[in-house]
């Protein structure tokens, strides 16, 4: 069984005076464990695809099956399979609350699900991605910028996803801290089992990263490569 499978993906915005189709008839699967790249240049709809997976934007056309469970259009993924998909944005700071502590943003989640030893899980987050326990008493502004990406990976993770977005993970960081993210995304991959989809439009990026990736233009998928055709983009 695929973890994800994308048919016939249609995505469309209406205007004021027109709509405009983001996203046409895209199909791709992903295996299950496998990291799979959407790459383009910005604006060529791989965003727009990652956030109908994540039930994001549930107007689209086409079908998404997520481990054999079909998502529907027009309404919002509940359930486990909620916890299942999880999604890590390019921005992490416009994400994390701004008056919430680390501790509590990422406890957050965990007391809505009725999850006990709330702490002890956070604190097995921090460590995972990185992070020193004193992290948690702070607030997103007093982190650095690859600090607050290791929180969005950290959050996205305690809730035990089988598969992880990735949005443009690194390209708000410096490069010296990109290779540390990039890294720590691929251990985690293997300690907890998961899938991946990333999102990226810096060809070394996905190289590193995945296994297979479909490029990305106005729309469509142009070509799917697999991990010879993406040595060759190094």
């Amino acid at each position: 069984m695929n973890a994800l499978s994308v048919s016939d993906l249609s995505i469309s915005f209406s205007g004021a005076r027109q709509s405009f189709t983001a996203v046409r008839s895209v199909s791709f699967d992903i295996a299950s464990g496998e990291t799979f790249g959407l790459i383009g240049q910005s604006g060529c709809g791989k965003t727009t695809v990652l956030r109908a997976i994540a039930g994001l934007n549930t107007s689209w056309q086409g079908a998404i099956s997520v481990f054999g469970a079909p998502l529907q259009a027009g309404k919002k993924i509940a359930g486990s399979l909620r916890d299942n998909i999880q999604m890590v944005f390019q921005d992490p700071y416009s994400s994390l609350h701004p008056r919430h502590s680390i501790m509590r943003i990422l406890g957050e989640p965990l007391s809505l699900r009725g999850t006990k030893d709330i702490d002890a899980q956070v604190q097995t987050a921090l460590d995972q991605v990185g992070l020193p326990a004193a992290a948690g008493r702070r607030y997103p502004h007093q982190l650095s910028g690859g600090q607050r990406q290791r929180v969005a990976i950290a959050r996205a993770l305690l809730l035990r996803p089988k598969l992880l977005l990735l949005d443009e993970p690194t390209s708000a960081l410096d490069v010296s801290v990109q290779a540390g993210i990039l890294n720590l995304l691929n251990d985690l991959k293997e300690l907890h089992a998961m899938t991946f989809v990333l999102v990226s439009h810096d060809p070394g990026v996905v190289a590193h990263m995945c296994d297979r990736a479909a490029i990305m233009e106005k729309g469509s998928i142009k070509q799917i490569l697999d991990r010879d055709g993406l040595s060759s983009m190094r």
